[in-house]
């Protein structure tokens, strides 16, 4: 899984979680590759777009398009990193 992380870039929120908690100071491994806290979480893209067009149609029209459920159907690091 180490050389797998290799590859990927960690997401930006993830990453600046992972600064915030080394008390503004950034952390020693910290680069533009993954660790195991700020690596993508696996998701399918199709559910990732549905929720966006969701969203984004929500904005756009003011109606409700179902965009709160199809965002919960997506993995949430917040939930992940608790259990």
């Amino acid at each position: 899984m180490e050389s797998d992380r290799k590859k990927e870039q960690g997401e930006a929120l993830a990453t600046f979680a992972e600064t915030s908690r080394t008390k503004s100071k950034v952390p020693k491994e910290s680069s533009l590759q993954a660790t195991e806290h700020t690596a993508p979480i696996p998701t399918d893209p199709k559910k990732k777009d549905i929720a966006a067009t969701k969203v984004l149609n929500e904005g756009a029209t003011g109606t409700d398009q179902g965009a709160e459920e199809a965002v919960e159907k997506l993995p949430d690091r917040i939930i992940e990193s608790r259990k």
